[in-house]
């Protein structure tokens, strides 16, 4: 066994994940993406993201609400069936939007927000919320530390002023790539700087 996989069985057996820090960010329906940048639109690939299949695109958008408007805001693909904006509690605050914390995918009463591109405007459309903290687990992994998927843990984050956090939604897939995911607020609190492990707490 080669170090580096040493280091990863490690810390698996610990029942450590990796933490990484999601920046405010828009995902786009094909329908929507034609509607801000043109007919015909599509998404361009610029960098992969740390989950397989998803990226950062080249687009860019505005996102506004009664307070305020923020721009070049990230355009995340690849496409999906429904537009979703998702941004921190602070950024709410900024922007004079209320946005509920809901799991990626789950909009039921998800806050009017408006998106601006450089051909169209989508105005107030439900699709704002703030993304409950989760943790991508593939298969094998979930089986390793007796993890289910929808099932809730606590996650101590590992820095200089550490916190944890609870009711961390689990999410299994053999798609998904074992990180954790927070927000910027949530990584503020906690001192999250560069490479961070955040300890798995069953309940």
């Amino acid at each position: 066994m080669q170090i580096a996989d040493q280091v990863v069985d490690s810390i698996l057996n610990s029942g450590l994940v990796e933490v990484e820090v999601s920046a405010r960010h828009v995902h786009l329906s094909q329908e929507d993406v034609e509607k801000l940048f043109g007919k015909g639109a599509e998404l361009h690939f610029k960098r992969p993201l740390s989950q397989p299949g998803q990226f950062l695109s080249e687009e860019r958008v505005s996102i506004k609400g009664s307070k305020g408007k923020m721009e070049r805001v990230a355009v995340l693909g690849p496409v999906r069936k429904a537009t979703q904006v998702e941004i921190s509690i602070s950024d709410t605050i900024a922007l004079g939007v209320t946005a509920p914390v809901r799991e990626s995918g789950k909009l039921d009463g998800a806050g009017a927000i408006t998106i601006e591109g450089p051909c169209g405007t989508l105005e107030d459309v439900p699709a704002a919320i703030v993304a409950h903290n989760h943790i991508h687990v593939p298969v094998d992994v979930a089986a390793r530390l007796g993890l289910k998927d929808g099932e809730r843990v606590s996650t101590q984050i590992l820095t200089e002023r550490p916190v944890t956090f609870e009711d961390v939604v689990i999410r299994v897939s053999d798609k998904f790539r074992f990180k954790m995911h927070i927000d910027f607020d949530e990584a503020n609190a906690a001192m999250v700087k560069g490479f961070t492990l955040g300890r798995i707490i069953k309940r």
